[in-house]
């Protein structure tokens, strides 16, 4: 897949992983759209290391979309660890 398909992706699965993870987010949508992008790219990695299943096979894959999307919300919910932390007052 070329690297438009994988920012379509990301962007697709960062709006599901927000949906599955409702809350506040110490962001906005631009990070959002960018955590889904980094998260898709994680998802496919961690398939292939953990799993050694190829996530990579195309655009309408199943794996692909299902490793996007966990990938999303691991990295949504490490942000909101981090980030969320930072901008809490007393």
């Amino acid at each position: 897949m070329g690297i438009i398909a994988w920012i379509l992706i990301g962007l697709l699965a960062g709006a599901i992983a927000k949906a599955l993870m409702p809350g506040r987010d110490p962001g906005g949508i631009i990070i959002t759209m960018l955590i889904g992008i980094a998260g898709g790219l994680l998802g496919g990695w961690l398939g292939k290391v953990i799993f050694g299943v190829d996530s990579l096979d195309g655009f309408f894959d199943l794996s692909t979309w299902i490793a996007a999307i966990v990938g999303s919300m691991i990295l949504l919910g490490l942000y909101r660890l981090f980030a969320g932390g930072r901008h809490r007052h007393a």
